[in-house]
C-alpha cells in the first residue's frame, strides 16, 4: 500500500473543460464510497499509467485536495474504444477493518516439461477471485508450471494462498492444459 497518487479537484463539468484537461495530461476521475462524498476529481494520466501498469488492482494511498490521505482503489476505467487512451476512472474508498473481494493475477514461470516434449501450452484463466482484509490483498501471485506433462492440468485449488485468503473462483476451474500433440500419419 506504498503506492500515492494525488486528487486533483476537477477543473470544470463541462465536457469541453474535461476534453482539455485530457488534452493536457489529466484524466477526470470520481471517488466515491458507502457513507463517504462523491468527490468530482482529476488526476495525472501519466500516474495514472504507471499504476495500472505495475498493479493495476493495487490499494493506493489517494491524496486529497484537502491533503487528506486515504485508501482507495481503481473500481472502473473508461477508454477510448479505437486507441485504449484513458477517458475517466472511478476510485472507490477502502474500508481498511473489512475484508473485500478482488483479483488477483497469476503469473505462470517455467517451461513445462510436456511443452519441451512437444505439446501446446492453453492457459484458459489468468486470474482468480479472492477475498481478504485489504492489507493481505497479494498484488500477483507466480505459479511454477516447469513440473507439468503432457496431459496435465493445473486447477485453480492447487493454487496455495497465504492464511486469510478465501479464494471465490469455482476450485475445480481449469487454469492451464498441456495438451499433446498428435502427429498425423501420411
Amino acid at each position: 500500500m506504498g503506492i500515492f497518487i494525488q486528487l486533483n479537484k476537477r477543473t470544470g463539468e463541462t465536457k469541453s473543460h474535461r476534453n482539455q484537461a485530457r488534452k493536457q495530461g489529466r484524466i477526470p476521475a470520481v471517488l466515491y464510497g458507502i457513507g463517504k462524498d462523491t468527490l468530482s476529481l482529476e488526476v495525472k494520466e501519466s500516474e495514472m499509467l504507471e499504476i495500472l501498469r505495475s498493479n493495476p488492482r493495487a490499494i493506493l494511498q489517494g491524496t486529497t485536495p484537502d491533503e487528506k490521505v486515504m485508501p482507495i482503489k481503481v473500481q472502473n476505467i473508461q477508454r477510448e474504444v479505437m486507441t485504449g487512451k484513458l477517458l475517466h476512472i472511478d476510485f472507490h474508498h477502502v474500508n481498511m477493518t473489512e475484508s473485500m473481494d478482488s483479483k488477483v493475477t497469476v503469473h505462470f514461470g517455467g517451461e513445462a516439461i510436456g511443452v519441451k516434449a512437444g505439446g501446446t501450452l492453453t492457459v484458459l484463466l489468468h486470474e482468480v477471485e479472492v477475498r481478504c482484509m485489504p492489507g493481505d490483498l497479494p498484488t500477483t501471485m507466480e505459479v511454477d508450471i516447469s513440473n507439468l506433462d503432457s496431459g496435465d492440468q493445473l486447477l485453480v485449488s492447487d493454487l496455495i494462498f497465504q492464511a486469510g485468503i478465501e479464494v471465490l473462483t469455482d476450485p475445480k476451474t481449469v487454469m492451464i492444459q498441456i495438451k499433446k500433440v498428435h502427429e498425423e500419419i501420411a
